[in-house]
Order: C-alpha cells, then sequence, then structure tokens
C-alpha cells in the first residue's frame, strides 16, 4: 500500500469560498527576536482541504468533535465527471449501481481542481438535489475536487443539507485525484483539527494499493 496527499497547502491569500474569511501564515516570533519561531494561523473553518460537519447547514447538527477517529476512515470509490461542465449538475445515475461491502464514500472528480485559483473557479460543476439525496440514503459521504458539492451561487445548498442532514459529512478542495484509481475502493483517510466546529481543514490521504496509483505526483 502506499499513501496518496489529496490536500491543499494552507497559504497566505489562498483561495477561498466567496465570503469566506481571508487565509493568513504569519510571523509571531522569529529565531533572530525570541530564539525559536512561532506562526500565527488566521483562517476560517472551511479553508483549503476540509471537512464540513452536519452543524455546517443543520441547525441541530452534529459538530465535527462529535466524530470519532474511526467514523473519519472511510472506504471511498472515485467516481468520474470530468464530462460535466461549467455550472452544470451531476445527476444521481453517475452513482455506480453496484457499490462493493463497506463503501461508504463517494469521491466526485470533476477535473476542477486545475481551476483553483482562477477565474473559472466558482463556475464548478455540482451535484443535482436528487444526487446528494441518493447519497444520503445509502449512507455515504461525499468528496470532491471543487469548492461545494453544491453549484456556488446557485440559490440554495441542497446537496449539502441532504448529505449533512444524514449525519454523514462533506470533504471539499480536494486534489491530486489524478492519481488514484477507477472501478476500485481505496481508503481515505480525513484528520481534520479537533474542534468543535461546523468544519475545519484536514489532512486528507487516500491509501491505495501501490500498483493501482496512477500517475503519482
Amino acid at each position: 500500500m502506499t499513501l496518496v496527499d489529496l490536500t491543499r497547502r494552507v497559504e497566505s491569500g489562498m483561495p477561498t469560498y466567496p465570503g469566506d474569511p481571508p487565509v493568513s501564515v504569519a510571523p509571531h516570533a522569529d529565531f533572530d527576536t525570541d530564539g525559536y519561531r512561532v506562526s500565527r494561523l488566521e483562517l476560517g473553518s472551511h479553508a483549503g482541504t476540509h471537512v464540513d460537519a452536519p452543524a455546517h447547514t443543520e441547525p441541530n447538527g452534529a459538530t465535527l468533535d462529535s466524530y470519532s477517529v474511526e467514523e473519519l476512515r472511510f472506504v471511498a470509490r472515485l467516481v468520474d465527471c470530468r464530462d460535466v461542465g461549467a455550472n452544470e449538475l451531476i445527476g444521481p445515475d453517475a452513482i455506480p449501481s453496484r457499490l462493493e461491502p463497506g463503501v461508504d464514500c463517494l469521491v466526485f472528480r470533476t477535473g476542477w481542481e486545475n481551476e483553483w485559483g482562477t477565474d473559472r473557479m466558482t463556475d464548478h460543476p455540482g451535484l443535482a438535489p436528487a444526487t446528494g439525496q441518493a447519497c444520503a440514503e445509502r449512507g455515504l459521504s461525499v468528496g470532491i475536487d471543487a469548492l461545494s458539492p453544491d453549484v456556488t451561487g446557485g440559490g440554495g445548498v441542497p446537496v449539502h443539507h441532504a448529505v449533512l442532514g444524514s449525519g454523514a459529512l462533506i470533504v471539499e478542495n480536494l486534489c491530486g485525484l489524478d492519481a488514484l484509481p477507477t472501478g476500485r475502493t481505496f481508503d481515505l483517510l480525513v484528520m481534520p483539527l479537533r474542534v468543535d466546529a461546523d468544519g475545519a481543514p484536514a489532512r486528507v490521504v487516500a491509501e491505495v494499493e501501490r500498483g493501482l496509483v496512477r500517475n503519482p505526483s
């Protein structure tokens, strides 16, 4: 097995969801003055690659700290949706009709990780409400290589309500999905900051059989 990092680097001025707090990584102490180094981080709970907990959109939803470490390890399948265009919706027929036993997360590959920081970043495809509902009914968490599984600026977040309302989780702004196998399962390790909040930045790593990794970076 080998590990594939699917995480965006946290850095000052990085792209954020429209209206979210800007990100800053600045020195607080340095070697010349203090003899050690400490950085000051300023960022929102949904900066970069991160996990949405139900409390993000559901008034009585669980916060991130209520999930155990085991609940943050998934058996995942990649769903290739790169044929879906800007601002278009991914229909429920994209979900494999048959999933291996134990699969509890679908990672939707839109190709929009390549638009990170561009003017087209907010024009990513999203899941249709019926697709989100189908994931919720099957107990599936959702990962995506874009800002959101809902179309940004689309006038609502029905996919968030469906998935998070079911108690499942959403992982956003994944990258490096080109290395993941298609048609095969892999373990997805989602390690957010341990904070009692609506979400948090996370280190997200796929554990894949070594011979199945494609074009590793």
